[in-house]
């Protein structure tokens, strides 16, 4: 089998196979919908990292020091103006890449460090991971998620859909040459009559009140995936549909409430019910919206792809579904 050498640590020499295969799994664990990469060098050093597809790409300043990792300064006036001065860089540590998780393909590879007092303002509930990969990793590559297997890979050049996959066109922002500006993926989905733009969020998740996991009635746990909805639709939704159920205070750390969609149309599959966490319509109408090449009106997340194996194809600009047990609906149109 032909290997190539990817370096040295703790004294043991990394290989990593150059034979052709079709496609690469990735060390994932699926957490109540959310997928994390881990890698270990076997001796004693860990690697944890979020992927995101509506996030950002990042490695927390405590793994970098924690993993001796060379960071070096940055001097791009947008992050400079977030972070300042301190603003740094660095790589994957070679046992990352050995375990089969790839760089970005942007930068050299290199990922921005997250100063530890950022690193502080993120969601309860998020402080065990030591970054994430968000869309910036994503771009240029053919991603598969298989939520009910519980696989994630990387496709290699050559992959098809199967005959049975079902494609659903995705939007990306581009400049007026036709280059693209941001990878977050737009997608359309139907609910109740209606299309919707949404964020393809296979990140976005809660974290739950006491109250709000006895109100489910279920045993899953507080920190999960979710989907997001601006106020303006939510408060429209509650209007038209009264029996859609609506849990108060649903968010631990925000208060956000959440409601109950019955029924979800992806790629013209039913799936649901999808719960739908509440934010502010600033949040999508303005902020995440100027990234997209439309306005979105929220995000859809695992605890919708959860059904699906899904892949998602950033050069060709759409995803495609698969799912054994959904029910089938004619296409979302817009």
């Amino acid at each position: 089998m032909p290997l190539t050498l990817l370096g040295r640590t703790g004294g043991l020499l990394l290989w990593l196979s150059t034979a052709p295969v079709l496609a690469q799994v990735l060390p994932a664990r699926f957490e109540a919908d959310r997928v994390y990469l881990q890698a270990s060098d076997g001796l004693g050093q860990e690697l944890r990292l979020y992927t995101d597809t509506g996030g950002g790409l990042f490695i927390k300043q405590a793994a970098v020091e924690r993993l001796k990792l060379i960071s070096e300064p940055l001097a791009d006036p947008l992050a400079l103006r977030e972070v300042g001065d301190r603003a740094r860089t660095t790589r994957l540590p070679t046992f990352a890449l050995a375990a089969f998780i790839p760089p970005p393909l942007a930068d050299g590879g290199r990922m921005m460090v997250l100063p530890a007092e950022l690193a502080g303002r993120q969601l309860p509930g998020t402080s065990d991971d030591d970054g994430m990969l968000g869309q910036a990793w994503f771009d240029g590559r053919i991603w598969t998620w298989d939520y009910p297997g519980q696989v994630f890979r990387l496709e290699l050049p050559g992959w098809k859909p199967t005959a049975e996959a079902r494609r659903l066109p995705l939007g990306f922002k581009t400049d007026a040459q036709g280059q693209r500006q941001a990878a977050f993926p737009r997608m359309q989905v139907g609910i109740a009559g209606k299309t919707y733009s949404l964020l393809l969020d296979t990140g976005a998740m809660t974290v739950l009140n006491p109250s709000a996991l006895i109100a489910l009635g279920e045993d899953g746990p507080a920190e999960r995936a979710t989907s997001m909805i601006a106020d303006s639709v939510f408060r429209a939704w509650r209007k038209a549909h009264p029996e859609w159920r609506v849990i108060e205070d649903a968010q631990a750390g925000m208060g956000s409430a959440m409601i109950e969609v019955p029924e979800v149309i992806i790629a013209g599959y039913k799936v649901g019910p999808v719960w739908f966490t509440h934010r502010e319509d600033r949040n999508f109408h303005d902020f995440m919206s100027s990234f997209m090449d439309a306005r979105v009106d929220g995000a859809l997340g695992g605890n919708a792809f959860r059904h699906f194996v899904m892949t998602v194809d950033y050069p060709g600009a759409a995803a495609y579904f698969r799912c054994a047990n959904c029910k089938r609906a004619p296409p979302v149109t817009p």
